[in-house]
């Protein structure tokens, strides 16, 4: 998804001599994906990034899911969820399985660390709040309704403006990309797309840090937490280039895809990964038919997991849900509007919701620690009266 881009001081061709002004060598480093066959960049350190002091684990099992329980729809209010802490030490993990975890967290202070995802791809969605993420690609600011997509292995910082930030986390063991449909074989975005090349934000500034002195970069790899202190500043890039790298998309940028009857949630498709993809529900016009039904039919999640983060707005086809609420709504039954809800639509002209729809093609698991959000009264919320 993204394009070419350029920052700071890089030499005329690839892998040649680079020097500093004391004549030493600056550091080039290539950070490829899919052994390099995938999109790439190249990095320029004023240190050798694998200059590491010392290394130890930290914690080795991040998750803990719940034994198996019976098949429902199941509603948790992330707005209980404990507030405060750093951006990476406060994420409470809700749902997961071997491709993904999906959580939130509510960063009130900075990381007095650096972090790396080294499994995979990770997607901030930022409910509300403002701030700024510093990483050896550049830094970017945020703002409500971003999502921030931070590349496999990318070091960063996250430091909230005051005020109350709030993000729905997605951790994945892949990558995250537009949908293949929306690109030509150069990996342009078609004019069919839904969003475009022009509503992408790069870094906007590449700062870097030539300073001595002990710095920790936490590290998530193979599933578990390790720490890595270096004797370098970990944004010691100087320049870099090529088609990996942090990025922002804004959901208010996403084009809805309306026709004359009820489309289907693949319209919505905004970002995918190994086996799931990434939805944004935004305000748009209803379908137009004389006779059409707004809301969304019944319909059969045979093989896929539906997760809904709700956002903001008037959520048509739903009762009993709140900004801040995620609902898991599992394969092998059905769902559908809530009671009352089909005969409400006929006849509106549009909806005002924003919503961030995740659906996986393998099963997920509910963690132990979710209990604690649950609406219990979810499942029997479709028995009419």
């Amino acid at each position: 998804m993204t394009y070419y881009k350029q920052m700071g001081k890089i030499p005329r061709k690839r892998h040649i001599v680079m020097r500093k002004e004391d004549g030493t060598l600056y550091r080039e480093q290539v950070m490829g994906t899919k052994g390099f066959s995938g999109i790439q960049s190249i990095l320029y350190h004023d240190h050798p990034p694998t200059e590491i002091v010392t290394s130890s684990l930290l914690q080795e099992n991040f998750f803990e899911y719940e034994e198996q329980s019976a098949l429902r729809p199941r509603h948790f209010n992330t707005n209980k969820v404990k507030k405060g802490q750093d951006a990476l030490s406060g994420r409470e993990y809700l749902l997961g399985n071997d491709d993904l975890v999906i959580g939130v967290v509510y960063p009130s202070n900075p990381m007095e660390f650096y972090y790396r995802n080294s499994d995979g791809d990770e997607v901030l969605f930022v409910h509300y709040g403002t701030g700024k993420i510093e990483t050896m690609f550049g830094t970017l600011t945020y703002g409500k309704g971003d999502y921030i997509i931070i590349p496999v292995g990318t070091i960063y910082k996250v430091i909230p403006d005051d005020g109350e930030t709030k993000f729905l986390v997605i951790e994945t063991t892949s990558w995250i990309t537009s949908p293949r449909r929306y690109r030509n074989e150069f990996g342009q975005l078609l004019e069919h797309s839904p969003f475009c090349e022009r509503d992408i934000r790069g870094p906007e500034e590449l700062v870097y840090f030539t300073e001595k002195g002990e710095y920790e970069v936490r590290t998530k790899a193979r599933g578990a937490l390790h720490s890595h202190i270096y004797h370098h500043h970990p944004l010691d890039v100087v320049g870099w280039d090529g088609y990996l790298y942090p990025y922002i998309f804004n959901i208010g940028d996403f084009e809805p895809i309306t026709g004359r009857i009820h489309q289907p949630p693949p319209v919505h498709q905004n970002f995918e990964g190994h086996n799931f993809v990434i939805c944004s529900f935004v305000p748009r016009l209803f379908d137009y038919h004389p006779e059409a039904i707004p809301a969304p039919y019944y319909h059969s999640n045979v093989d896929s997991d539906e997760v809904l983060y709700y956002v903001e707005g008037n959520f048509m086809s739903r009762k009993g849900i709140n900004e801040g609420s995620i609902t898991l709504h599992p394969s092998g039954i059905p769902h559908g509007p809530h009671p009352g809800t089909i005969e409400a639509s006929i006849g509106k002209k549009e909806t005002l919701e924003l919503a961030v729809m995740i659906d996986t093609f393998r099963p997920l698991q509910v963690m132990k620690t979710a209990r604690d959000v649950e609406d219990d009264r979810y499942e029997s919320s479709w028995i009419e009266d």
